[in-house]
């Protein structure tokens, strides 16, 4: 009989070890396909969206408060199965904004561009329109306003270079009274100051809402340079991207028919007004937009003499001159005539935060940018004498009571 050896491991066949080997690989691959094609999932690029930090109701760098644009930008993401990341730039530049944001690569998407042939050439592709935007007629609740004729021996006010202000030249039997901003032209209906306000509805809209208590109603106009189709905005070689938006926007309609109810946009019927008279004060014309949310306006701000009241100026600049760059500028962040609430970009307190270095910390900022902050450089739009005067103007409205 003989003696087995337990410890001893038999010897396999070459064909049983081969077998084995294929089941193996076999095996492996079947466990492994699903996490390649998980990995394919999770790799799927973010959409990139431009927008502005400060813009609201348009975008906003506040996550509470998003802002319009931004939540129509993540409801297109999600239904691509993409994330959203964001890059920061300023919209007050036109389209040198979209040149050195969509144009260079810096995002893949720019929501709410004017849907017209000639902007920016081909440089730019366009989704399908996601909404139409642009003037409307503020008042009180009670007033009619169906038309021009109901404007007739009332005060309106209009902003500065706008198709409003073109459109009423002419009307001897309107009062015109020239505002700056949608924010300066609200401010005049609720003081009593004006009548009607002809502003850009989307602002006026979001401001009714949150700032008069839902108190006016806001009356959308059609015509000649009073309303646009809007889109989002690609670049020219990103054809793919814009074809996939395309295929989701349909089902998203509802979506962003709500999110403009959300934020206060105007949605009755607009009224139809006629054509409105050449543009004579804008480089640029009355019916093209040229700002992301914005109404239509000069790529540089010209002086105007919208403000009222005499500012102390000094030998080495004019007050009143930079006041009026200001307004039509800086208002946008910083409050109409430098009244602003929030203390952190409050420019009445700069005395007060940088003593003498007040205006070595005004040309390094004003001049150069601060990016990272959302501010950007202005040498390039405004020349040094321009400049010199928005500080000599900044000067003469510093708080100099009590201390900081």
């Amino acid at each position: 009989m003989s003696c087995i050896n337990r410890n001893e491991v038999p010897k396999r066949a070459p064909g049983a070890q081969l077998g084995k080997a294929i089941r193996t690989v076999l095996l492996s691959t079947a466990l492994l396909a699903p996490a390649f094609s998980a990995g394919a999932d999770e790799a799927k690029p973010s959409l990139r969206l431009c927008a502005d930090p400060t813009n609201l109701p348009f975008s906003s760098d506040d996550p509470g408060k998003p802002g319009l644009y931004l939540e129509i930008g993540q409801a297109v993401a999600q239904k691509l199965g993409r994330t959203v990341s964001t890059n920061w730039y300023k919209s007050y530049f036109g389209k040198r904004t979209v040149r050195e944001t969509l144009l260079s690569k810096q995002c893949d998407a720019m929501v709410g561009l004017p849907l017209i042939d000639d902007f920016m050439g081909p440089a730019v592709i366009f989704s399908k329109p996601i909404t139409h935007e642009g003037y409307a007629l503020v008042g009180a609740r009670d007033r009619k306003l169906a038309g021009i004729d109901d404007l007739r021996g009332l005060r309106v006010a209009v902003q500065y270079q706008s198709t409003p202000q073109n459109l009423l030249a002419l009307r001897d039997d309107i009062q015109k009274v020239t505002v700056l901003s949608p924010e300066q032209g609200m401010a005049a209906l609720n003081q009593g100051k004006v009548d009607i306000a002809f502003i850009w509805a989307p602002v006026a809209g979001w401001l009714n809402k949150t700032s008069y208590g839902d108190e006016y109603q806001i009356v959308a106009t059609e015509g000649d340079g009073l309303l646009w189709a809007t889109a989002i905005g690609f670049a020219k070689a990103s054809g793919a991207l814009r074809d996939e938006v395309d295929g989701v926007l349909p089902s998203l309609q509802p979506e962003i028919s709500a999110l403009f109810a959300k934020y206060g946009a105007p949605n009755g019927a607009p009224v139809k007004f006629g054509q409105a008279a050449p543009a004579t004060t804008s480089s640029v014309g009355a019916s093209e937009p040229v700002t992301v949310g914005q109404a239509p306006a000069a790529e540089k701000p010209l002086q105007t003499a919208a403000t009222t009241g005499d500012v102390k100026g000094d030998a080495k600049g004019d007050a009143t001159a930079g006041r009026e760059v200001f307004n039509g500028t800086c208002a946008h962040c910083h409050g109409p005539d430098a009244v602003q609430a929030e203390r952190k970009i409050d420019l009445r307190l700069l005395k007060k935060r940088y003593s003498d270095d007040m205006e070595s910390t005004y040309w390094k900022t004003v001049h150069d940018g601060r990016p990272a902050k959302g501010m950007p450089a202005w040498k390039d739009v405004f020349s040094d004498d321009e400049l010199r005067n928005v500080y000599v103007y900044l000067q003469s409205v510093q708080d100099t009571g009590g201390s900081n």
